[in-house]
């Protein structure tokens, strides 16, 4: 059987052996939105909870709109003209609007990479300015949530009359779904709140894809939501084929919750048993263009995975490993528990590490291999991944080391499905389990 899988902008064929039984996961076909513009100018006009967009512009001195960085594929240009227009409706210029690019700690994007985000034209008439987490006086601090996340947030944001956040609502694997709160923290925050926000122990609480109630993450980034006070949200979900499948609009909580129980209807995927093989891509492009992002496609191979099977993750990663703080600190490390012990030390922090947290709590519960066309086999082995040469030598490696009769599951959108065992949600952390 020949199973594709998404790898880069295009897909790439995994032969599985007929002798094996093989449960292909993918997201429920949904039919997508024929008129997502008209579709989303009803949703301003009557949004869930709150007034029109026009009506919340009425008498406001300025707005931002926070946009999601490239490795989001948020479609901007279909979204950002009907929100501008109802701007103005409402008596706001163009001039009195700017957009932000909520980066996180991922790097500021190109000229070139804003254009294919917004569009040329929006690109180029619009304010656009892009979020530094490293820049500490561009942000202002608000105090802790009650669980101790202190919150230093871009003062931009903080000053605007009117604050509006979009984005893509996606099974995530730490704040259970992206999307809504997630565009102001990390989206907009400081270094220091993403420290602690994303730190070990966080990460080894009840934390998961899909996850919500009970996540400790999520109930911070709800937390730093509402002491902010935003005022609109537009949210979108995307089907199989990345068309838009979903539009939310409105309350930036209960719009968001919305668009949470819709990607949960179309993406919980089921198995009866735990899989001896998951073979798994990082999403494909733009997701997989690293391998600090395509980790979510491992993490979520990790909760349909037996304890000591075997994970396979096929990633084009055409960007690298990630930032220069996360290559040097996974290089560093000989082994999982040689990078477990250097964040217990609580005098350590490198950004990004947490994602290699991600890696490490997969490799409790499962060996991974790693194929990718970007880099040789010597550069993946110091990933604390096992390299192989194609998807068929890394299927034939793993199916000759578990035997005959092993269980094959492949998730060909990755990190885009909500990958299950019997409809349970598995948190990431923690012992191995059954």
């Amino acid at each position: 059987m020949l199973v594709r899988i998404a790898y880069g902008r295009n897909e790439i064929d995994v032969p599985i052996p007929d002798s094996h039984p093989v449960d292909i996961l993918e997201k429920h076909p949904v039919e997508a939105i024929t008129d997502p513009v008209a579709r989303l100018r009803a949703g301003l006009e009557a949004p869930t909870d709150c007034a029109p967009l026009r009506e919340l512009a009425r008498g406001r001195r300025d707005a931002i709109i926070v946009v999601s960085d490239l490795t989001r594929p948020v479609p901007n240009a279909t979204l950002l003209p009907p929100i501008l227009a109802a701007l103005r409706a409402g008596g706001l210029p163009l001039e009195a609007v700017t957009i932000l690019v909520a980066t996180g700690l991922h790097r500021p994007n190109t000229a070139a990479e804003l254009a294919r985000m917004l569009g040329p034209e929006l690109a180029r008439s619009l304010r656009v300015e892009q979020h530094d987490a490293r820049d500490a006086a561009a942000h202002r601090h608000l105090g802790r949530t009650t669980g101790g996340v202190p919150i230093s947030l871009d003062r931009r944001f903080l000053d605007a009359d009117l604050k509006i956040i979009t984005g893509l609502i996606e099974p995530h694997l730490m704040a259970g779904y992206s999307g809504g709160r997630k565009a102001v923290c990390p989206g907009l925050a400081a270094v220091e709140t993403v420290r602690v926000a994303h730190g070990p122990a966080m990460l080894e609480g009840r934390i998961g894809p899909g996850i919500v109630d009970g996540n400790p993450l999520h109930d911070a980034l709800v937390e730093v939501l509402r002491k902010v006070g935003v005022d609109f949200l537009v949210n979108v979900a995307i089907d199989r084929n990345r068309d838009i499948a979903g539009i939310f609009c409105g309350h930036p909580e209960t719009a968001h919750a919305e668009g949470m129980a819709f990607v949960e209807s179309e993406s919980l995927v089921s198995l009866d048993a735990a899989a001896d093989l998951v073979v798994t891509s990082g999403g494909g492009a733009p997701l997989d263009s690293t391998l600090y992002q395509s980790i979510k496609g491992i993490s979520t191979a990790s909760s349909i995975v037996r304890p000591g099977g075997i994970i396979l993750l096929c990633a084009s990663l055409s960007e690298g490993v990630g930032s220069p703080s996360f290559e040097k600190l996974l290089r560093a490390c000989a082994d999982p528990s040689d990078f477990e012990a250097r964040i217990d030390n609580p005098e350590f922090f490198a950004i990004d590490q947490w994602m290699i947290q991600h890696l490490c709590q997969a490799r409790r519960r499962a060996r991974v291999l790693l194929y990718t066309d970007a880099f040789p086999a010597a550069a993946v082995s110091e990933w604390l991944v096992e390299p192989v040469d194609s998807p068929a030598a890394g299927v034939e490696a793993a199916l000759a080391d578990l035997g005959p009769g092993a269980r094959v599951a492949v998730l060909p959108q990755g990190p885009y499905v909500l990958a299950s065992v019997r409809g349970e949600l598995r948190p990431l952390g923690g012992a191995p389990g059954g």
